[in-house]
């Protein structure tokens, strides 16, 4: 994989298929696209997010894990309805692209942005709709590992929220056998997250 170059424009045209339309923002190591598929009738809107080359070796295989590690995760957890379906996973000209679902709605951030405060009721409301979500998520075997307001989407056709953004997502079997014998756990269990 090529480690340089500036990532794609909008307009672009990936895999012959999705046209970027505009960006939608920049993560860790990835920056995120709107595009249409233009092959599907209608040219429904997706998000294509892109790895962005890092010069450091190391940190650029980590990327790249993580990177194929949302993709896998994607792949199995999107047949819930409100997490993004992976719809691609390809290298262009040296350059890892992955192609998912877009949601329309407005991330948890921007709706506490436009309020001063929630009502009690609205509270318990949203954490139940994020723990039906995570429920979900977990009954795979999967935590996500980066639960905050920008990942939180609350869909604009049914104000259901949605979880976004798996670049950090970890097997749980595969995190509870890398933990020390000799950890002490903290805190009450049922209560702290694993």
């Amino acid at each position: 994989m090529a480690t340089g170059g500036q990532g794609p424009l909008a307009g672009q045209l990936l895999d012959r298929r999705y046209q970027l339309t505009g960006r939608l923002g920049e993560g860790g190591f990835a920056t995120t696209y709107l595009a249409v598929d233009i092959r599907l009738p209608g040219h429904p809107q997706c998000v294509v997010k892109h790895l962005r080359a890092i010069a450091d070796p190391v940190l650029h295989r980590q990327a790249l894990q993580l990177f194929r590690t949302e993709a896998e995760v994607l792949q199995l957890l999107g047949r819930h309805d409100r997490i993004p379906q992976l719809y691609a996973f390809f290298e262009e000209r040296g350059e890892l692209y992955l192609v998912q679902e877009y949601i329309e709605g407005q991330t948890l951030a921007e709706e506490l942005a436009a309020v001063e405060s929630f009502s009690v009721a609205n509270t318990v409301a949203l954490l139940n709709d994020v723990v039906t979500v995570l429920q979900a998520v977990h009954a795979q075997g999967w935590i996500h590992q980066d639960i905050k307001p920008a990942n939180l989407l609350r869909r604009q056709y049914d104000g259901a929220i949605a979880l976004l953004d798996f670049g950090n997502a970890k097997f749980l079997p595969a995190v509870v056998e890398t933990l020390p014998d000799d950890m002490i756990p903290l805190g009450t269990p049922g209560y702290v997250p694993p």
